[in-house]
C-alpha cells in the first residue's frame, strides 16, 4: 500500500480543507451552481440522474482491508451498500 510522506499528507490535508470550505460555502448559498460545478468537478463529484457520484484517487491502485472496509461502509451509510470500481487509470 502507498505510504504519503509528510509533504503529500500536508498536501493531501489541505485540499481536503479546502473542498470542505468549498462545500460549507455552496451550502450555505454563498456560491452559486454555476461557481460551485467547477470546483466540485475538479474534485470528482458529479450529479447523476438518480445519485451522485464521488470519484476517489487510489494512488497505484492499492487499497488496504482497513481502506476497503472504511469505503463499504461509506456505500452503506450514504448509498445503497455497494461501489463500482474501475480499471480506468492514467498511464
Amino acid at each position: 500500500m502507498y505510504q504519503y510522506d509528510n509533504i503529500d499528507q500536508t498536501i493531501v490535508n489541505e485540499r481536503v480543507a479546502q473542498f470542505r470550505d468549498q462545500t460549507s460555502r455552496y451550502l450555505n448559498g454563498k456560491l452559486t451552481d454555476d461557481e460551485f460545478r467547477p470546483l466540485r468537478l475538479q474534485n470528482g463529484l458529479y450529479i447523476q440522474r438518480h445519485a451522485p457520484m464521488l470519484r476517489i484517487a487510489i494512488p497505484y491502485g492499492l487499497l488496504s482491508s482497513k481502506q476497503l472496509r472504511k469505503l463499504a461502509d461509506i456505500s452503506d451509510r450514504f448509498d445503497r451498500g455497494y461501489g463500482h470500481f474501475s480499471t480506468r487509470q492514467n498511464l
